[in-house]
């Protein structure tokens, strides 16, 4: 990354019929990242996409790509995947997605040739000249993939890329977004699934009631977090023991026989310890650094 941004928005603000969706939303994507926009569900993922993409606009606020407004000839450079998927079911899955490839410019003839590249990448080269309607769930959420980045597009924003996969596309999108990685490219992405977050990205920002509550790189995030998180595992009523402790936040589950404890700021972990251990039996206590899903848990309480 060389500091230059490929998304900017600032002070972005987008209502609709008296509700705010989008309030005063500021976030800087750099190039080639892959950046997390994270959030509960209604928080404004897709609205901000949304405004990204220039489907909509905002009422207040400006939108940026490379450092200036949204000019028409940028759909050539960004692969876009949207919330609501949509495909033409009655054509045959290769024409289909030379049609897609030469909405971003390509022409026809090269537009069929990489359709078939990546039929053959995907696994479908057998059902170039099925109908859409014709394939499975699955099948089609890998021409929607394929549809996507047909045009090797310099930016990819997918919303809710992973919402209804089952584990072998997931898994196929996962090496998609790690390749588009290695060359260099900008992949922004919405969910409200930590785990994929937690493994894809450098950078994130957190998102609730439409405000920004958290944001920055992941690594980093991690490491200011990580003090005032521990883990205890222990025979008894651990739980109920650590929420009755001065000091203790939040308990969080950790598997069978263990949790974790979030404890506030300036409070001893080790007059946690001993109050423990007044009503239960401790078998460990350590520190831990947090994962993201204790991050956005917390975070999202605390902006309620």
């Amino acid at each position: 990354m060389n500091g230059a941004l490929a998304i900017e928005l600032v002070g972005v603000r987008k209502v609709f019929d008296g509700r705010v969706a989008v309030d005063d939303l500021s976030l800087a994507v750099p190039v080639g990242s892959v950046f997390g926009l994270l959030g509960p569900n209604g928080a404004g993922k897709t609205t901000t996409i949304r405004m990204i993409m220039d489907i909509l606009g905002p009422d207040r606020g400006e939108v940026r790509l490379s450092g200036r407004p949204r000019r028409l000839e940028d759909s050539q450079r960004i692969g876009y995947l949207p919330e609501e998927r949509g495909l033409y079911r009655k054509m045959a899955v290769d024409e289909h997605l030379a049609f897609l490839g030469e909405l971003h410019g390509i022409g026809r003839r090269r537009a069929r040739a990489l359709a078939h590249e990546w039929l053959e990448r995907v696994g479908l080269a057998d059902r170039a000249r099925a109908r859409v309607e014709t394939l499975s769930k699955g099948m089609q959420q890998k021409i929607q993939l394929a549809g996507t980045v047909l045009h090797d597009p310099e930016l990819l924003i997918l919303d809710e890329p992973f919402a209804g996969l089952d584990p072998i596309n997931q898994s196929l999108f996962r090496e998609l977004i790690a390749d588009f990685r290695r060359r260099g490219r900008t992949i922004l992405f919405s969910t409200h699934v930590m785990e994929h977050a937690e493994k894809l990205c450098d950078r994130i920002a957190l998102i609730a009631r439409g405000r920004v509550v958290l944001a920055g790189e992941l690594a980093a995030i991690k490491r200011e977090r990580g003090g005032n998180l521990w883990r205890a595992a222990g025979r008894g009523p651990l739980a109920t023991a650590a929420a009755a402790v001065a000091g203790v936040e939040q308990v969080l589950p950790a598997g069978e026989g263990a949790v974790r404890l979030v404890l506030a700021a300036g409070a001893a972990p080790g007059e946690v310890l001993r109050r423990l251990v007044e009503s239960v039996e401790i078998t460990e206590f350590r520190s831990e650094e947090p994962d993201l899903e204790s991050i956005f848990v917390r975070t999202v309480q605390d902006a309620h």
